[in-house]
């Protein structure tokens, strides 16, 4: 049953796509706009997790996020941010222990600033398969490495949104739910989603809106940008190939309450002017939707049995609540069959990370 709900949904900016303006000034510029919140990724630039005095700017961020009226998820892919000459290195695959604790701290202290500016989320990546490191090594590796972060989520009472990325290990729903599996128990109970509207137009088999309805049990986070079929390339929208109000009005049936963020990390060359235009071509394609709704037109189809996804089989944690979250663990887990092994794709152009 298509839900009737008009309840807009909360959209965010990322600020990614803003850092040649100052952390303030991005702030003020979204709640200007009548943004909802921020996906703030923790950079050099934008609230630096290894500079000195991180507690006090924290503090310094919360009080500006609460004058503004702005809610915020805590994003960690910042290109540069470890390793000042590989991007997004070391990763949680790093065949070298020390680098892959470097990441797991790194992810902690993002809980932590997380856990401070009461988010919503704490948004991470798997990395790159490193070369010569055999999958079962890898997902061995990342299990391990996830390991305290999910621990330090649920601590703070935070869902950890892991994001399936072009080119990573984790890189579609299909390994996303082998993680869960690989983690097994309690600990897979604990790790929620990120979906990136425009990796599912990049890779998966469904369209992005079976996309939404398929991950909504785990749902947790979303990004969202235009882009083109097997190209990763995050894109303003109208200028890919995604039909937008079938994916809103998705994310509406499901109940999703999070952050809706645009991400446009390789445009802040022009952040202002595409914030500005991105909120209103996603609230003109949200009006769209309500407009179906209220002349009683169908505006989506609902999934079948066919394109669901392999762990649906299994409970799943039920979405966090509106104020600080925590990940939800299931009473109890039904007996199936865990997921196969996701088979090696060739990754699109463009699949290294953003």
């Amino acid at each position: 049953m298509t839900s009737t709900t008009t309840t807009p949904l909360r959209l965010a900016y990322g600020t990614n796509g803003l850092t040649d303006l100052r952390l303030n000034d991005a702030l003020a510029l979204l709640a200007d706009l009548g943004y909802d919140g921020v996906s703030l990724t923790l950079d050099h630039m934008h609230l630096d997790p290894l500079a000195p005095g991180l507690a006090a700017r924290t503090a310094d961020i919360a009080h500006r996020l609460a004058e503004l009226g702005l809610s915020v998820a805590v994003e960690t892919g910042a290109r540069y941010v470890l390793d000042p000459c590989r991007k997004h290195h070391p990763t949680l695959l790093d065949p070298d222990p020390e680098a892959r604790a470097a990441r797991t701290r790194l992810l902690c202290t993002a809980v932590r600033v997380a856990a401070d500016l009461g988010a919503r989320a704490v948004h991470c990546f798997s990395g790159v398969r490193p070369d010569g490191t055999s999958e079962d090594t890898a997902w061995h590796r990342l299990a391990g490495s996830l390991g305290p972060v999910l621990e330090a989520a649920a601590g703070s009472r935070l869902p950890l949104a892991l994001e399936p990325e072009p080119g990573h290990l984790v890189s579609d729903l299909a390994s996303f739910h082998y993680l869960r599996a690989v983690l097994g128990g309690p600990r897979a109970s604990l790790l929620g989603l990120t979906l990136d509207i425009g990796h599912c137009q990049c890779l998966e088999p469904d369209p992005p809106a079976t996309c939404v309805r398929a991950a909504a049990p785990w749902l947790w986070h979303v990004q969202i940008e235009d882009m083109r079929r097997g190209v990763h390339e995050h894109l303003p929208f109208g200028t890919g190939e995604i039909d937008f109000p079938p994916v809103l009005d998705a994310l509406k049936d499901v109940g999703y309450q999070g952050l809706v963020s645009v991400e446009l990390p390789r445009h802040s060359h022009a952040g202002p002017q595409l914030a500005a235009s991105s909120l209103h071509f996603l609230r003109s394609a949200e009006q769209h939707t309500v407009g179906q709704r209220t002349a009683g037109q169908p505006t989506t189809p609902q999934p079948t049995a066919a394109v669901q996804s392999p762990a649906e089989q299994h409970a799943a944690p039920q979405r966090p609540a509106e104020q600080r979250p925590a990940p939800q663990r299931p009473a109890e887990q039904r007996q199936s069959t865990p997921p196969k092994h996701p088979t090696g794709t060739a990754a699109p152009r463009g699949g290294t990370p953003c």
